[in-house]
Formats: C-alpha cells, structure tokens, sequence
C-alpha cells in the first residue's frame, strides 16, 4: 500500500489533538484564489498557510503534500458544474458539457494545466464525470467507447481553451490587444501575398472574416464542437 493512501480516503480531521481551525475546503480556497491571480506557481504551502493565518507545518494537519492541496483546489472548482442539467439528447448534452468545462476552464486558467493530466476523483470530480457518462445513456456503447468519446470531447475543449489562454498571455506580454495586433500584421500582409509563394494563405488574408470578429473564440469553438459531433456521430450504434 502506498505511505500516503489518497486525499480521499481519509479522514479530514485525526483523532487525536485539538480540532482544526480550518477546514481542507478552506485550504483549496485558499489555493484557488491564489492561482487566479498569479498563476499555478505561486502556489505554495507558505502562501497558502500566510493566507489562512497559519504557521506553514500547521498545514500539513489537512494535507500531506502540495499535490494534495492542487486535488483539493479541482474538485472545489469543479463543485462550481453542479448545477449542469442534460436534456436527453446525446448530441445536445455532450455541447453543454463542452460549454461547461470550457467555462470553467477560462475561469480558472490554470486548470487546463491540472486537467491535462491524471484524473481526479474527488467528489464533485465525480460527479462530473458521473453526470458526463450519462450522456450515452440508452446508446448501445462499451465502456470503452463511452470513454473514447468523452476523451475526444475533453481533448477538443482543452485544447481549444489552451489556444484562448496562449491569446490572453500574448496580449499581456505585448501590450497589444487583438485590433491592433491584427492591424500590425496587416502591415506585412502585401508582402505574404505579394511573394506570392503562399497561395493558400493569401485565400486567408483576402476572406477570411472569424479571426477579425470580436466573437472570433465563440465561433471557432462552436464550429470546431460541432465537426467533433459529428465525428462522434459516425462511431455511434
């Protein structure tokens, strides 16, 4: 058995000595509040005792490792997709759980990161999840599919959110917000189009309209869902 058994299974408080100040959802707020405004990185088990007003080791009462504190920071956040109701419909419940965790995502930026990686199955987690598979209710689909299709799904939202936040970061750096961005690169358009080595581009410069409307994410987002449905749509019973 491993020397720490997961957050999950145990118990918030010992048995022995006086009853903690705070609680583990306590210290993931703390967590969180953190990563939204400064990022994963500046996460740590002082910042986060200095934030409850404890000493650093007292914070090891709740949890074990900052890995506990990054599982105890998801699943708080994922407490927030509770509320989400499914309609029936396979094709309509899988958008808004797309919708939803991309939502979130944005929300809590650096939780594309956490999410990338090993699943978490703390309780609100697993509510997600246990409401995500219900989607495929009454669809005649292997455990396997089942997960194959929430996988492409997922892929798609985080990949699609890493490509908002990289936006995001980019104007941050720059200074430059995307009106001005687009126009510093219509300035090197005529030479792309002028070398004339390029001919699929120069079709992008010349037509395209997405990437110059103020709504650009929700388009491409909405487009992109859809060819993933219907990409899941041709693997169904």
């Amino acid at each position: 058995m491993a020397d720490h058994p997961v957050i999950w299974m145990r118990p918030e408080h010992g048995a022995r000595g006086p009853r903690p100040a705070h609680s583990r959802a306590d210290v993931a707020r703390a967590g969180i509040e953190i990563a939204d405004a400064e990022g994963l990185d500046a996460v740590s088990m002082r910042r986060i005792a200095s934030s409850l007003g404890a000493g650093t080791t007292s914070l090891y009462r709740y949890v074990s490792k900052k890995d506990d504190v990054l599982e105890l920071m998801v699943d708080e956040v994922m407490g927030s997709l509770t509320g989400t109701r499914l309609s029936g419909p396979w094709r309509t419940d899988l958008a808004t759980i797309a919708r939803a965790q991309r939502g979130l995502a944005l929300r809590h930026p650096w939780l594309a990161a956490l999410s990338s990686g090993r699943t978490n199955h703390g309780p609100n987690s697993l509510r997600w999840l246990e409401l995500s598979l219900s989607a495929f209710d009454g669809l005649d689909l292997s455990t396997d599919d089942m997960l194959a299709n929430l996988g492409t799904l997922s892929a798609f939202v985080l990949g699609h959110v890493l490509g908002e936040l990289g936006d995001r970061a980019a104007a941050h750096r720059s200074g430059l917000t995307h009106a001005q961005w687009m126009e510093q690169q219509g300035e090197y358009g005529p030479t792309i189009v002028g070398s004339g080595l390029y001919p699929r581009f120069t079709r992008v410069i010349v037509e395209a309209e997405t990437p110059h409307a103020e709504d650009r994410q929700d388009r491409l987002f909405e487009a992109g869902l859809a060819r993933v449905l219907d990409g899941l749509a041709a693997h169904l019973p």
